[in-house]
């Protein structure tokens, strides 16, 4: 079954309407620009972690009906933009007509050999139209509060995290990142954002290296994946794009699943929180506001913002890897995942889904339809990341905890690891050693002694297997100390 596509495949680029031509379905949107003569974004890393390509999306927004998305071009392949909005660098300025990023980076010498510059402009401008974000007016003073992170004018200094520069030292970045206004009255791309992103278009493609598919609605994919068992599942194209990339994968079917309205459900409830499998982590981030502490702390320790913008919850949950971020946080909290295939719906515990390394119960024609969290939350949370730099990089061990004290005594309490076994898991046996006893240093070192043993860590480039069970006792030990002295 394919989904009947009445027209050529297009998408406005800089305000102009591109047919993608024929082209490879795993041509990327870098190398479909450049071939276009929009050589501002380049390719660094081809693995989402350097940002020389980043370009700007329009997107539903949380906080606006349309937001300016910084994306890596060298991830997403060309045909998912089909119908879409882009703006590179050359859409947002000129060298006779510089728009007030690249001004900024240019008078405060943010730019040197310049291989960079172009992916830092599109990250910047994504923050600099970002709602809510607003300057200070002329005498306030917003230096109260403020951090290294965050200016004066509102910029997250996050926004920048998945751009890489080796010339600059970052300092002029950060310098022209705080100097930024807020956009003028008559600036076309901030009034572009008060209507509606183009909406998702139906997509059928064919080259001799596959097909790619985007189903008008979750049945047909549903029936799609019933039907072929060589499909593969495309959302953000933060994972997928790296095999196309590095290990030259060209799956014979790619069928995109990120704009299905049904599975980007959102609801925070009374007895629980509904979180849709197609959100991405940015979408989630914002529109939970905080109101789950535990993956507020999560969210700014998973990779960098580029890739969050793209990443969703559900494909870090496909995987199956051992070593993602939010299975140790959501098995914290008890989450639950509803499978959807032709065949109906069935929920399972997130503890029972992980089977193998890289294996889970879901069938081939099932996918992750929404993530379940019930309510209320335990009033103890934390999320432990250790890794060899503070922020983009991937976990040598990762710790969710959720704890519930009552009068002095345990009870209840739920730890999740990542990186210590061949899949995600709970730590049954210091939950056990935690449950029922006092919450006190003395219960909590009995405890760490049990954690360090838990799992089965393996010694890689990233961490021994000593080091690793090192880190699961002081981890816990540091979740207490925190608390007791919060």
């Amino acid at each position: 079954m394919t989904t009947q596509v009445l027209r050529s495949p297009a998408l406005t680029v800089n305000g102009e309407v591109t047919a993608i031509g024929d082209v490879s379905v795993h041509t990327t949107v870098l190398d479909w620009l450049r071939d276009r003569g929009l050589t501002g974004a380049k390719e660094g890393c081809a693995e989402g972690e350097c940002g020389a390509c980043s370009v700007l999306v329009a997107r539903p927004g949380t906080d606006a009906p349309t937001e300016w998305t910084a994306v890596n071009a060298c991830l997403l392949p060309i045909a998912a933009l089909d119908g879409q909005e882009l703006i590179t660098s050359e859409g947002l300025g000129s060298p006779a007509d510089l728009h007030p990023v690249q001004k900024e980076l240019a008078v405060r010498g943010g730019s040197q050999c310049g291989y960079c510059t172009p992916g830092f402009v599109c990250s910047m401008a994504a923050e600099y139209y970002r709602p809510g974000r607003t300057a200070c007016a002329p005498g306030e003073d917003r230096s109260v509060g403020e951090d290294h992170e965050h200016g004066p004018n509102g910029f997250d200094l996050h926004a920048l995290s998945g751009n890489l520069c080796r010339c600059t030292g970052y300092r002029p970045i950060r310098d022209a990142a705080y100097a930024l206004d807020n956009p003028a009255p008559n600036d076309t791309l901030a009034a572009r954002q008060a209507s509606s992103p183009p909406p998702p278009a139906p997509t059928g493609m064919i080259s001799p290296e596959g097909e790619f598919l985007r189903p008008a609605s979750l049945d047909e994919a549903l029936t799609v994946l019933g039907e072929r068992n060589d499909a593969v599942v495309v959302a953000g194209s933060t994972d997928l794009g790296v095999q196309v990339n590095i290990f030259g994968e060209r799956p014979p079917l790619t069928v995109a699943i990120d704009r299905l309205e049904e599975l980007r459900e959102f609801s925070f409830g009374d007895d629980d929180v509904r979180l849709g499998a197609a959100l991405t982590l940015t979408e989630i981030e914002r529109r939970l506001a905080g109101r789950v502490p535990l993956l507020a702390q999560m969210f700014p320790q998973f990779a960098s913002r580029l890739i969050r913008n793209g990443a969703t919850i559900g494909g870090n949950l496909g995987t199956g890897s051992p070593i993602g971020d939010t299975p140790p946080a959501l098995l914290a909290l008890d989450a639950r995942l509803v499978l959807a295939s032709s065949r109906g719906e069935r929920t399972v515990p997130l503890a029972e889904y992980f089977t193998g390394y890289r294996q889970t119960v879901k069938a081939a024609d099932e996918l992750i339809k929404t993530i379940v969290i019930p309510l209320p939350l335990a009033p103890m949370t934390a999320f432990h990341k250790i890794a060899k730099r503070r922020f983009d990089d991937i976990s040598s061990v990762a710790i969710g905890y959720a704890v519930d004290v009552v009068n002095g005594t345990i009870r209840d309490a739920r730890i999740g690891l990542g990186g210590v076994a061949a899949t995600p898991l709970r730590a049954r046996e210091t939950e056990a050693a935690l449950i029922g006893r006092p919450w006190s240093e003395e219960t909590v070192r009995i405890a760490a002694g049990v954690m360090a043993a838990e799992g089965t860590p393996m010694d890689d480039h990233r961490a021994s297997t000593s080091y690793r069970s090192a880190m699961l006792g002081q981890s816990l030990l540091r979740f207490y100390f925190e608390e007791v002295h919060a």
